[in-house]
């Protein structure tokens, strides 16, 4: 990755003519069958975008309580473009069309219109689940005919694929913008991605301007992000097997519960502060070499990438076991 870094042909992507980056948004847009890409800074971005194409200043989305948009994005549709939020809570991180129906508002003197639904996949705060597919057309159906849009935060889509075989365009299919990182487990330094229909792209593009999203010689990144896509979707099974190993370690100490089931990279674990406090569970971990971070109160978050390898996992789980000792 480094040496496709350093080998990128770039340009100016504010003018559109960075190659390298014309060809990724072409890549990811033909791969997720959809008209057109946007290569952006940040997941943050990407869904800021997404929505703000979505619906205007005073409609309303409707999304779930503990999804990445309402809780770890500043809140940025809110603060920035004038879009309410209206949450409601999931079961592990999943709203389905039945729950949402009832909360679809028509635009009246009195009321915010809904424009657009928001789904997570995977969901970040529901311990990496896997939004089930067939949920996701449901509420894609229910959008289309209440005459309103989808936006999915695909930031660990390539996670989902993995685990659940749903291809990228099925899933991107149950959505009118998607927006997917090539961080995290995907092993990018940098860089997301957007993409709908051309004119939406078209619409994105300027906003990314407005927030000072615009990059020069984007290429650097966008070669990066390339790499990615080439050599690190299918290694994904390898951080979702540690992940589940890592999970057996934890279920052995005396004071952590594993929250939710682990179906991708992400291990939530319950901490019982008659025994221990987070602070000094994650103090005691960090002096070892093994980095968690609080997630909520009494909650702590281990996640797997392709810089943990399975002999670090049973390192990790050497310093978890000793805990209890």
């Amino acid at each position: 990755m480094r040496r496709a870094i350093a080998e990128a042909d770039v340009g100016d992507d504010v003018f559109g003519d960075d190659p390298t980056v014309i060809a990724l948004e072409k890549r990811v847009a033909t791969v997720l069958k959809k008209e057109a890409a946007l290569f952006v800074p940040s997941g943050t971005m990407g869904n800021f975008l997404g929505v703000a194409c979505l619906a205007d200043t005073g409609d309303e989305v409707i999304l779930e309580r503990q999804c990445h948009v309402m809780n770890y994005e500043v809140s940025s549709v809110a603060a920035l473009h004038g879009v309410q939020l209206n949450a409601l809570d999931g079961d592990r991180g999943v709203i389905t069309a039945t729950q949402i129906e009832p909360y679809i508002k028509t635009q009246s003197l009195h009321t915010p219109g809904t424009r657009a639904i928001a789904i997570e996949n995977t969901h970040n705060r529901a311990g990496g689940r896997v939004y089930p597919f067939d949920e996701m057309k449901r509420v894609k159906a229910l959008a289309e005919r209440h005459g309103i849009r989808v936006h999915l935060d695909g930031a660990r889509l390539c996670n989902a694929h993995v685990e659940s075989g749903v291809s990228l365009a099925d899933y991107a299919s149950c959505a009118d913008t998607v927006s997917m990182c090539f961080s995290k487990g995907l092993g990018a330094p940098v860089g997301s991605i957007l993409v709908s229909t051309a004119e939406v792209v078209d619409r994105a593009r300027r906003l990314r301007k407005r927030l000072g999203g615009g990059m020069r010689q984007a290429g650097v990144l966008a070669a990066a992000a390339l790499y990615a896509i080439d050599h690190n979707v299918e290694r994904l099974r390898d951080d979702h097997k540690n992940a589940k190993r890592l999970a057996s370690f934890v279920e052995q100490v005396r004071g952590l519960t594993i929250l939710f089931p682990v179906e991708t990279n992400i291990v939530v674990a319950r901490v019982d502060e008659t025994v221990f406090t987070v602070d000094a569970l994650l103090a005691h971990l960090k002096e070892r070499g093994v980095f968690a971070v609080p997630f909520g109160a009494g909650r702590v978050r281990m996640v797997t990438h392709l810089d943990v390898s399975a002999d670090d996992i049973e390192r990790a789980g050497e310093v978890l076991l000793a805990i209890g000792r």
